[in-house]
């Protein structure tokens, strides 16, 4: 069993693409990378694809159909377990946010739990290069979240994290309904409610410098009906209020 994969999903990220498979594979030689495209008309997949010669655990998955970061990650998640070649699943963005110097101490952490969290919210952590009204609006966020699902984290809208593949299959992704930011949020929900040991390690989030945010108003509006979406699936007792996807 190979012992780590990382998910990097992504949507036109020529500028990053490369930088972000390079850092990946000099913190951790050994591990494999899917590089998760939704259809890129920049040529994102088409630069991956050129570093595969360098890189001998590097895969280029091609999305088809509907676009968004959700989707990505579910179908990538679902055909990693189905193939049951790993322990570890990480999940990171490709804009250089998520610093891959960072991936050992996720990794680590996650012998000792089930799912973990890159946490800008806990000591040792922070954001660099944002203004103030985005730490506003992002630590609103996660307040907005616990306030109406009370999950105890401090960074439940982090999408830095790495994932036991044992706890990810006890998680039915098929009803996984978020399709962009929400995910995020829908994930570490569905990990609460499912007993698994979440724990939070810092991580120093960095703004993007290349490419634009995938951030629209759908996106955003998924993401403030989501909390509440969850809240009214499941009762105070764990058990689900409808038994069809909302």
């Amino acid at each position: 069993m190979k012992r780590v994969v990382v998910v990097i999903p992504t949507y036109n990220e020529a500028e990053n693409i490369e930088q972000i498979v390079r850092q990946v594979y000099s913190t951790l030689p050994e591990t494999h990378l899917w590089v998760v495209d939704d259809g890129s008309p920049d040529g994102t997949a088409e630069i991956a694809e050129g570093l595969r010669p360098q890189y001998e655990g590097l895969c280029i998955y091609r999305r088809e159909g509907p676009r968004g970061l959700g989707r990505a990650y579910r179908e990538a998640f679902s055909r990693l377990l189905q193939e049951g070649c790993y322990e570890y699943i990480v999940q990171m963005d490709a804009d250089l946010s998520h610093d891959p110097r960072y991936l050992p101490d996720l990794i680590r952490a996650a012998e000792e739990a089930d799912v973990v969290l890159g946490s800008r919210y806990v000591k040792g952590g922070g954001v660099r290069d944002w203004p103030f009204h985005r730490v506003l609006l992002s630590r609103w966020a996660n307040f907005y979240v616990h306030l109406i699902t009370g999950i105890p984290v401090r960074d439940a809208t982090s999408g830095f994290r790495c994932w036991r593949a044992s706890a990810l299959q006890r998680l039915n992704l098929e009803e996984v309904v978020s399709e962009g930011y929400a995910f995020a949020v829908e994930m570490v929900f569905r990990a609460y409610r499912a007993g698994l040991r979440i724990v939070e390690v810092p991580i120093v989030f960095t703004d993007r410098r290349h490419g634009r945010s995938k951030m629209t108003r759908r996106v955003i509006w998924e993401s403030v009906q989501m909390p509440w979406r969850l809240r009214f699936q499941y009762g105070d007792n764990g058990e689900r209020l409808f038994r069809k996807r909302l």
